[in-house]
């Protein structure tokens, strides 16, 4: 039987971490890596739930970094990751059990993952075919880069049965504050890269995400929740493309230009 570490990265996660922890507590170790900067005791309401929880605090960089560093200092020769807002089925908890027990024929394997959001699971939006890397050997990275970093370094890649459920949707303030970050971070790498923004991509690019997640991908099948969802993805790209035209803006009178 292969060895599997389950790591969950937070920051201000005191409401859900300790459900997060017990939905992995078959993993041999349970690795809790803590923004340093939190403030909302997750690190107390993380600690002491089971013998095999390790709960360390870490400097937050980015979400990169934090990962990378979460993995080296795992125990064990297989990663399972897992966000403090995700959740694995049985039949997922099973497949990684199945793949442990023998020879892994991959060295990482993608998982499906159901968004919940609004008392109601998204079925519509391009949500259904959402997926995403979660068991890995621990020869693995992610990539770094500020946002939407993903798993890199395996050479075979397979999938796993099952489901995380994603329940993305806190509240209102605690969502639209997640996306407000994501964009922000989003712009910033892009002005890294040198890619820029215009007056075209600040109004119709929302527009397009809006009409395909919610018209093209038939969001509206699920009901307010799917328009929930297509007016904010909307919004998140509205405010991406915004700040992006800003950095912009900004360097190009920081050069005289």
């Amino acid at each position: 039987m292969q060895r599997v570490t389950a790591l969950i990265p937070a920051g201000n996660e005191a409401h859900q971490i300790a459900d997060a922890i017990r939905s992995v507590l078959w993993a041999d170790e349970v690795l809790v890596v803590v923004d340093a900067s939190s403030n909302d005791g997750t690190q107390a309401a993380a600690s002491g739930i089971a013998p095999n929880v390790r709960v360390v605090p870490h400097e937050f960089l980015s979400y990169a970094s934090q990962k990378n560093w979460a993995i080296s200092q795992a125990s064990h020769p297989w990663i399972f990751a897992l966000d403090a807002d995700e959740r694995p089925d049985a039949a997922l908890i099973a497949g990684v059990r199945k793949v442990l027990e023998g020879s892994p024929d991959s060295d990482a394997y993608w998982v499906s993952r159901r968004t919940h959001m609004l008392g109601r699971t998204l079925r519509f939006g391009g949500q259904s075919k959402d997926r995403v890397i979660r068991l890995f050997s621990r020869g693995c990275r992610y990539q770094d880069r500020p946002v939407h970093e993903e798993v890199e370094g395996y050479r075979t890649i397979g999938t796993l049965p099952g489901h995380l459920d994603h329940h993305t949707f806190g509240s209102w303030e605690q969502f639209v504050a997640k996306q407000e970050k994501y964009a922000r971070l989003g712009a910033e790498q892009a002005h890294a890269e040198g890619r820029g923004a215009g007056r075209s991509d600040v109004i119709f690019r929302p527009l397009h995400r809006f009409v395909k997640q919610y018209v093209f991908r038939l969001g509206f099948l699920d009901g307010v929740p799917g328009a929930a969802a297509a007016y904010l993805g909307a919004y998140g790209t509205f405010l991406k493309y915004a700040r992006l035209w800003d950095l912009g803006r900004r360097s190009r009178e920081a050069s005289g230009a």
